[in-house]
């Protein structure tokens, strides 16, 4: 819920803390944004338009695409990833409590358990753990998701780090509304990843980014020391053989010279390849194709017609399905520590 995040928010006008007051967010120097009846609140300020958003029909592919569970392997990967960060984290702040028994530090003792994967929590997960948490005098870990889409992969990240709070944020209006509710400790707000975040310094865990913009100086800014981003790009075999037959827009070789200088001040700590076999129907290719960067250069009705005819020929050979690679690069990148001016 919004109210879970508010406190790591900034006024994107001012920069200063925010806080809920009814329906609306204000920061104390009286800068009001108004909160949406579905629990997100937008804020994006200036004329300057905003980086390209999806649209209705291009979030309504991907929640019905990854609702079916296609990317379920990718989503598992990705919270498993954070979860074995936080883990770490928490047990690296518990073993350096002093023996006089000083306050513990944040996350101690926190207790991950693997959830079920992707979609809400069931019980046992909602904030009354985060309040637990603070409570005892333990910070909960923070888990932005930038350019969240609905929220899925973050959702699937709380399943797994049962105490953490989510921070989804996506330049579309239409993403955000589901990320709203994707998940009882998720908050989320729209933004735009290439302008200043509205997220206070340092306050940040994970950065998660699956498929979006990246902005280094601006994920560097928002991680707490130690905090580390994790990174989803496609692979150059993704969506074979649909890009092939279907003249989809393909992996270029600049594609991680692009993904480096997005990162700057970052060093690629960690990479892993993800890659599986899904079994899609023409329902599905459909939605796989509209909910990424193919929709933007491709004719809705000749798409139709080249999926009918590209399932036809699988049909002939007694396959109804299309046996399709889904191949990704996960990576793990930490802050690079800024060098000293030389006196």
């Amino acid at each position: 819920m919004l109210a879970d995040i508010v406190d790591c928010l900034s006024c994107p006008v001012c920069r200063a803390g925010l806080r809920i007051d009814a329906a609306t967010v204000r920061c104390a120097q009286g800068h009001t944004f108004d909160m949406a009846r579905q629990g997100y609140v937008s804020l994006l300020v200036g004329s300057r338009p905003p980086g390209t958003a999806d649209t209705a029909a291009m979030v309504a592919a991907r929640a019905g695409f990854l609702d079916a569970g296609h990317y379920a392997p990718l989503a598992d990967a990705v919270a498993q990833t954070v979860r074995a960060h936080v883990t770490r984290r928490a047990e690296h702040e518990s073993s350096t409590e002093t023996s006089d028994g000083a306050e513990l530090r944040a996350y101690r003792g926190a207790q991950m358990e693997a959830g079920d994967g992707p979609g809400p929590a069931g019980r046992g997960q909602g904030p009354e753990i985060v309040e637990g948490r603070r409570a005892e005098g333990r910070a909960a870990p923070v888990i932005v998701d930038a350019g969240a889409g609905t929220g899925h992969y973050l959702a699937a990240t709380l399943n797994a780090v049962t105490d953490g709070i989510g921070m989804a944020f996506d330049v579309s209006k239409h993403a955000v509304r589901r990320a709203a509710r994707v998940h009882p400790r998720a908050g989320a707000f729209v933004a735009d990843v290439w302008r200043p975040l509205p997220i206070r310094d340092g306050v940040a865990d994970v950065v998660i980014d699956v498929f979006a913009p990246r902005n280094g100086p601006e994920f560097g800014r928002i991680l707490r020391p130690g905090g580390v981003a994790v990174v989803v790009t496609p692979a150059r075999a993704h969506l074979s053989p649909l890009v092939e037959e279907l003249g989809l827009l393909s992996v270029d070789d600049e594609k991680e010279r692009r993904v480096a200088r997005s990162l700057e001040g970052f060093a690629e700590r960690e990479r892993r390849s993800v890659e599986f076999e899904m079994e899609l129907g023409h329902d599905d290719i459909a939605q796989v194709i509209g909910m990424g960067p193919s929709a933007w250069h491709t004719d809705a009705t000749t798409l139709d017609e080249r999926i009918a005819s590209f399932i036809s020929h699988n049909v002939a050979k007694g396959r109804h399905k299309v046996t399709t690679h889904a191949a990704f690069h996960l990576s793990i990148y930490e802050p690079v520590p800024r060098s000293s001016p030389v006196p």
